[in-house]
């Protein structure tokens, strides 16, 4: 299926262009989230990454407390 609809990252206003905004000439993406398949060939993969900066934040955060 292709998304047509644009959501503007600066603004947040929704457009049908495809490059930037026409009302503030930001960025803009796809607003729709990613489909969810039980049967996921990466979630090993996501599930690592989540973990790592999980990690990662966890140790942030101590290390400012110190």
């Amino acid at each position: 299926m292709v998304w047509l609809l644009r959501k503007c990252e600066k603004c947040g206003k929704y457009t049908l262009k495809k490059n930037k905004c026409p009302y503030c000439g930001g960025k803009v993406r796809i607003p729709h989230p990613p489909k969810f398949s039980p049967d996921d060939k990466y979630l090993k993969y996501k599930m690592a990454l989540k973990e790592e900066m999980e990690n990662e934040r966890n140790i942030r955060q101590r290390t400012q407390k110190s």
